[in-house]
């Protein structure tokens, strides 16, 4: 039992250590879209409150975090998907780039996932 508990620590610890970190809001995040028959990858960029049609699904960012002190080390996107404009949602919750298959959207052909967040420039060039 001691072994037990010893490694659900072991494994835990970085991600309790990371949920303590303090985290700040960005504009947009880049994700990356898989069609496991086909083989394409995609990579798009996205808005927070906003929706991507990629393939067959509407994917809507609510937000994407990162970390204070390391902004490229890490990115949270909380991601709402369906399929087709369905009532029902395929995936929603918190994707987290380092850890894509902590919390995967499960789909039979297709994949997404969280590579960073992104800031969206305001100033013209």
């Amino acid at each position: 039992m001691k072994k037990l508990i010893f490694f659900i620590t072991l494994f835990l610890y970085p991600f309790i250590i990371n949920a303590q970190e303090k985290t700040n809001k960005a504009d947009g995040a880049l994700l990356r879209g898989l069609d496991k028959v086909s083989g394409e990858v995609i990579d798009f960029g996205i808005k927070s409150g906003d929706t991507y049609l990629l393939w067959k699904l509407d994917i809507k960012l609510s937000e994407c975090r990162y970390p204070t002190s390391n902004p490229v080390g890490d990115a949270f996107a909380h991601l709402t998907i369906s399929q087709d404009k369905s009532e029902s949602d395929l995936f929603r919750g918190w994707m987290v780039a380092s850890s894509p298959a902590l919390n995967p959207l499960e789909h039979a052909r297709y994949d997404v996932w969280v590579l960073r967040c992104a800031m969206v420039s305001t100033s013209a060039e």
